[in-house]
């Protein structure tokens, strides 16, 4: 039996749906497009999700307004929908799958995280609070918020505990994607924009100082959803001499998942193949 973390930290059992995979795929299935990706050079990729807020209320904490002043900020980027897990979703296949809720769904194997293993692309998602893996893990672990167990309803190796994170990104082999969720408290889910803050100001840094960022990285630090009627999320994008430090264009996470796999070097799955990639923030003044 699944479980998996509700708001306000009780756990509660979750059952696989037995709606046929099919009903569920009513958005375009997200199968690659032809084109590959123009990325002239390999790069890191990296991605922190946080938890519900605005655009207004996100660039209220501290921390998060000093990177916004200094690297790349879209000022017009929405989220998919509501709730938690279609979005991310949308971020990691370029579907919602048709999905409305934050339930377990048994959806085809698929997805970032299968596309970048089979092109030889080193990755790995962090979980924060994971101690029993995807399915049987406790608060402060949701895995609503973990989209790469729901492909295939399986929980690849490179699913691993926000504990390894340190010892990995202090190595040599730094994976070329790095995915990080962090727990119910530190997105700032259950606690406060201070708290979710805090936790940023901690581990955005230690990324910043890797070579793995510094020769060509790039950090993208979005939310799931916004508070606001407009769905309105701050997605900063963060790299060395950004050209520009904000962007009026439209984008959402379908455009997050472009830039992901253009820079990675991979075809973009489902909606991601129409969206611009953020091209004007991915710009370096050099």
């Amino acid at each position: 039996m699944l479980t998996a973390a509700a708001c306000g930290g009780q756990s509660s059992k979750v059952q696989p749906t037995q709606t046929p995979v099919a009903a569920v795929q009513t958005s375009p299935s997200p199968l690659p497009e032809p084109s590959p990706s123009t990325s002239p050079i390999p790069s890191h990729v990296f991605v922190i999700v946080m938890e519900n807020r605005s655009y207004s209320e996100a660039i209220a904490g501290r921390y998060t307004a000093q990177l916004a002043r200094q690297y790349g900020v879209a000022t017009n980027y929405r989220g998919i929908t509501h709730p938690s897990l279609p979005n991310y979703l949308a971020m990691t296949s370029g579907s919602t799958w048709g999905v409305t809720d934050d339930g377990f769904h048994a959806l085809p194997a698929g997805g970032l995280g299968s596309q970048l293993t089979s092109a030889g692309v080193s990755w790995r998602a962090y979980m924060e609070g994971m101690n029993n893996g995807c399915f049987n893990s406790r608060y402060p672990y949701a895995l609503k918020h973990n989209p790469f167990a729901y492909y295939g309803s399986a929980c690849p190796a490179q699913i691993v505990p926000f504990t390894q994170f340190a010892l990995d990104i202090a190595g040599p082999d730094v994976p070329r994607f790095v995915w990080i969720t962090p727990g119910l408290c530190n997105d700032g889910h259950d606690c406060s924009t201070a708290v979710a803050d805090a936790w940023l100001a901690r581990t955005v840094p230690t990324i910043l100082a890797t070579s793995a960022w510094k020769e060509g990285g790039v950090l993208f630090l979005t939310w799931d959803e916004g508070e606001d009627s407009a769905n309105s999320v701050l997605t900063i994008v963060i790299h060395q001499d950004p050209k520009i430090h904000t962007s009026g264009a439209a984008y959402d996470h379908y455009s997050l998942l472009a830039a992901i796999e253009d820079e990675l070097g991979v075809a973009r799955l489902g909606a991601a193949g129409k969206a611009s990639p953020m091209t004007d923030l991915m710009e370096r003044s050099g």
